[in-house]
């Protein structure tokens, strides 16, 4: 059994799970054994020169009352990505998922994305020392930029699932007045759509919160934001 999304194919010609799979290229996270099966990403590049992140499983798998039997977590993050990317919310661009299972019910999975070309996560942006150099006007945009991403996320019903600070990702070109700010978040395996807004928001907020060094101003300063979109308070979030 084969299932696959293909945004962008290598040839008319040749299998884009085969052509992809068959890439190699420097391990960003070297293949580690869990969920029951194997997991690592690779950077590779394009015909177009384009860098891409290889997610590569086998084994790899998620169990839930529409899967009892297991399902390939690349499929899930297929999910979640379109979804967002719908939402406006800022992702990896997709260019292929696909999974085979073998005659002997291991699956093989992949999931290839665009690289975030000019993003850091928001941790390292700060150690650069890139709020004192932009400013703190740029700096409350990034927080305002921050707050409505995850709104959006959330009013769709997503959770993100592991929103750790390292998943949240800024890019800012220009300075001053004229400086443009966007957010993408990464790391989707684990997302999933909630039965409501709130539950969502209140799962990845309390997360992101224990795992993230903002101090408690620059905190209420970003949820200020987020409730500008999200409407309305976050029950449970302090």
């Amino acid at each position: 059994m084969t299932v696959d999304f293909v945004q962008q194919s290598p040839s008319a010609t040749e299998d884009p799970f085969e052509f992809y799979w068959n890439q190699q290229g420097e391990w960003v996270e070297e293949p580690n054994q869990r969920r029951g099966g194997e997991s690592g990403v690779q950077r590779i590049h394009d015909g177009e020169g384009r860098l891409l992140y290889a997610k590569r499983q086998v084994g790899h798998t998620y169990r839930s009352w529409r899967y009892p039997l297991g399902r390939p977590t690349v499929l899930r993050e297929q999910d979640a990505l379109l979804a967002l990317s719908a939402l406006s919310v800022g992702v990896p661009e997709l260019v292929y998922c696909g999974a085979q299972q073998a005659t002997d019910k291991q699956w093989r999975a992949l999931l290839v994305t665009v690289g975030l070309e000019g993003f850091v996560e928001i941790d390292n942006w700060y150690a650069a020392g890139e709020r004192e150099r932009c400013g703190e006007a740029v700096h409350d945009r990034v927080l305002e930029a921050i707050g409505h991403t995850l709104a959006r996320m959330h009013l769709g019903r997503w959770q993100h699932g592991c929103l750790y600070a390292k998943h949240v990702f800024v890019r800012v070109t220009g300075q001053g007045e004229g400086a443009e700010v966007d957010v993408a978040l990464l790391d989707l395996e684990k997302s999933r759509q909630r039965l409501t807004a709130q539950k969502a928001a209140s799962h990845d907020l309390k997360q992101l919160r224990r795992h993230s060094s903002w101090s408690a101003t620059e905190w209420d300063r970003l949820i200020y934001f987020y409730k500008t979109v999200f409407g309305s308070a976050i029950k449970g979030l302090r």
